[in-house]
């Protein structure tokens, strides 16, 4: 499952964890897309420790399946403290990147990315270098109109929550009535992808004249504001403190087997938030060719399995490139309809939102 957030800190650090080895990686390759290094793939923190103990992380498996197909390759993960901040940071600077890779992209990102960074972050796809491609589900587009991304999974933001606790909340109109009075937590739409995602939510269903009105109903309600999925989650959801939060639609695929009264899945007015995440290369990798046959191993069967299940997010093939037990699709939801924004829709009017809802609401 995604677990990612954008952290307000400006540092330019990346933590690493015991399988990523060393973070810097010299650009002394041969400059025709196959340097002498590893392939260094950036990431968020759970795709690489993973989201269940004692289970292989996504990275762990993609590292030792990968290098099994090609021997003469090494894949090194790095988790950037600042997300993929660090990276603009960098480029705007004009200092070096790092990473071949970054994996962990949606459509919220780009539109960022080209609003903060006028030159080339990132090198368009050669199509041509990738077999699978055409195994990508139909409805999967991140609309970039210079084709930097291949989308690796999908999946809903919605609600969770404690059945024993509230009454299944069915609208959005509905989390402004008492019985979720200090009962709702979400995450902060300047830090967090599902905080962003349900921001998105709310401009949708009541419009650019409506959406902070809502908000403001919201915090009336006194619904908490936290920073990042994890901190809300764990905490004050976690903790009981709270009964309805801001979460994914595949959050039982977590409990499988156990109790899941606080880890019940509400689609408002039967829907969810579609996110899409992808990877796209660096343009200043030297290993452009082994990153193009590393998305392309992503998209293969096997890989699109390992992912779903210890990613906790749907595949981005098609059903039939990839085969999973049915006990994931018991307890992997997908709402009647999805909300989402297009990169048109985004671009020119998603940094003044955030802007906006910060000054208003998050202050």
């Amino acid at each position: 499952m995604h677990r990612r957030s954008f952290v307000r800190a400006a540092g330019m650090g990346a933590a690493t964890v015991g399988l990523a080895g060393c973070l810097t990686r010299e650009n002394d390759g041969d400059g025709d897309g196959n340097g002498d290094g590893p392939l260094e793939i950036a990431t968020y923190t759970s795709f690489v420790e993973g989201n269940f103990e004692d289970v292989t992380s996504p990275a762990e498996w993609l590292k030792e399946a990968f290098e099994e197909k090609y021997p003469d390759a090494e894949i090194k993960w790095t988790v950037p403290e600042n997300g993929i901040n660090r990276y603009v940071r960098n480029a705007q600077q004009g200092t070096e990147i790092g990473p071949d890779i970054y994996l962990g992209l949606n459509v919220d990102d780009l539109v960022r990315i080209d609003g903060a960074y006028d030159g080339e972050l990132f090198a368009s796809v050669d199509r041509e270098q990738l077999e699978n491609i055409d195994r990508v589900r139909d409805d999967i587009d991140f609309g970039d109109p210079d084709d930097r991304v291949v989308p690796y999974d999908t999946g809903y933001i919605s609600l969770v929550y404690d059945e024993s606790a509230v009454e299944t909340p069915e609208t959005l109109e509905g989390l402004l009535d008492s019985e979720y009075e200090n009962e709702f937590v979400v995450q902060n739409a300047q830090d967090s992808d599902p905080g962003r995602a349900f921001l998105l939510w709310t401009i949708d269903e009541y419009g650019e004249d409506g959406y902070l009105e809502y908000w403001k109903g919201l915090q009336e309600n006194d619904t908490l504001i936290g920073d990042s999925w994890t901190d809300t989650y764990y905490g004050p959801y976690d903790n009981e403190e709270r009964s309805v939060i801001v979460s994914y639609s595949t959050d039982q695929v977590f409990y499988a087997g156990g109790d899941l009264t606080r880890h019940q899945v509400a689609f408002l007015d039967g829907k969810g938030y579609e996110n899409h995440e992808g990877m796209a290369v660096f343009a200043d990798s030297e290993n452009a060719d082994l990153a193009h046959d590393f998305m392309d191993f992503v998209l293969t069967s096997e890989a699109q399995a390992a992912i779903a299940e210890k990613n906790v997010q749907f595949p981005a093939v098609a059903d039939e490139h990839v085969d999973l037990d049915e006990d994931f699709y018991d307890h992997a939801l997908e709402p009647e309809e999805s909300v989402t924004f297009t990169y048109d829709e985004l671009e020119g009017n998603l940094t003044d939102w955030i802007d906006e809802w910060g000054q208003a609401i998050a202050q």
